[in-house]
């Protein structure tokens, strides 16, 4: 499934139905009064959170959406029927901005449901208008119309966890040996352009979500690279795996740690303060296994926990997801677990 999370669309809430003039017309009844039915009400639109969508992709083939109008009224007190509700279902953790850019809803909770353009009020008839002073009268309302709006729908997923570092750092590979998503896995840069989630499942059925998300480098915080616009989508992650490649001589794991630290910060939406761990991937790798005690002392001097791990032969997974559980969760596993 193709991942867009960023669409643009209008919509339309249902006009209300007109009300109607009309007056009794019976035998032996000379002055009927009036009967006139009021029009039924236009359907409102509203936006459903549902988990069992993951992109925007729908919007990209449907982009307007339009509410069903109210019946006009009719003779006899015959009140028009009302416009059923629209109701568009969007991913958990949309968010539903108006032309200028003001949040209108955001749908972080599951089966969450927000009422975004308004149906107009259904017209009433003659009969309303029955008062002592007017006993015929001959006025009727018209329906009023419904809401009409562009919005501008952007997505910013719901995981536990969220997989950061450098291009090539592991994080597709790991997620692949953790979960039953397939991300594209190759040993070049940026193999991953959109953000993918998996499901982990551990021996005591809890469960957590993990994103990977496209690697950053520096700058991406000011729009170089692809981590830009993929930079939200760690906003609502409870808490990050930094992965650093002990494989890659070039730059000291501890400035690798840093560089996308620093990003983190200049985004400007408190990404820095989230609880993180550190994962030293590709331990199985020479030049990895040579650097492993000194990369490990670094960070423990900067008072962060690493954890050395290897996708390939499942060396040091299981101790990170241990660590993730009692993080979500608030214990550990146990053998009675």
């Amino acid at each position: 499934m193709k991942f867009i999370d960023e669409a643009k669309i209008s919509l339309k809430a249902g006009d209300g139905g007109n009300g109607c003039v009309s007056f009794r017309r019976e035998k032996y009844v000379p002055r009927g009064g009036p009967n006139g039915g009021s029009g039924g009400e236009g359907a409102n639109i509203y936006f459903q959170a549902d988990t069992g969508l993951f992109t925007l992709l729908d919007f990209k083939y449907k982009r307007r959406f339009v509410g069903e109008r109210g019946v006009h009224g009719q003779g006899k007190d015959k009140h028009g029927r009302s416009g059923k509700d629209l109701i568009v279902r969007v991913p958990v953790g949309t968010l539903v901005k108006d032309e200028k850019g003001e949040l209108i809803a955001d749908l972080a909770v599951i089966g969450e449901k927000v009422l975004i353009a308004k149906g107009g009020h259904g017209g009433r008839g003659n009969a309303v208008f029955l008062s002592n002073r007017n006993r015929a009268p001959r006025k009727a309302e018209k329906g009023e119309l419904g809401e009409e709006k562009e919005v501008r729908l952007e997505l910013k997923l719901l995981a536990d966890v969220g997989l950061v570092g450098l291009p090539n750092a592991g994080k597709s590979s790991l997620l692949a040996r953790i979960s039953s998503a397939t991300p594209k896995i190759a040993d070049y840069p940026f193999t991953t352009k959109t953000p993918v989630l998996g499901v982990v499942t551990l021996e005591n059925y809890n469960r957590f979500t993990v994103a990977d998300l496209p690697g950053l480098i520096e700058g991406a915080s000011e729009g170089e690279g692809l981590g830009f616009r993929f930079l939200r989508h760690i906003e609502r992650t409870s808490l990050l795996v930094h992965m650093v490649d002990l494989s890659d001589t070039s730059t000291e794991p501890l400035e690798k740690f840093h560089l996308i630290e620093n990003e983190l910060s200049q985004y400007g939406s408190e990404l820095s303060n989230k609880k993180r761990l550190v994962a030293l991937t590709k331990i199985d790798l020479p030049e990895a296994k040579a650097g492993l005690y000194d990369a490990v002392a670094a960070f423990k001097k900067e008072g962060i926990q690493a954890f050395p791990l290897s996708t390939k032969t499942g060396e040091g997974v299981e101790q990170l997801l241990e660590k993730l559980q009692e993080l979500l969760h608030g214990k550990k596993r146990t053998q009675k677990d």
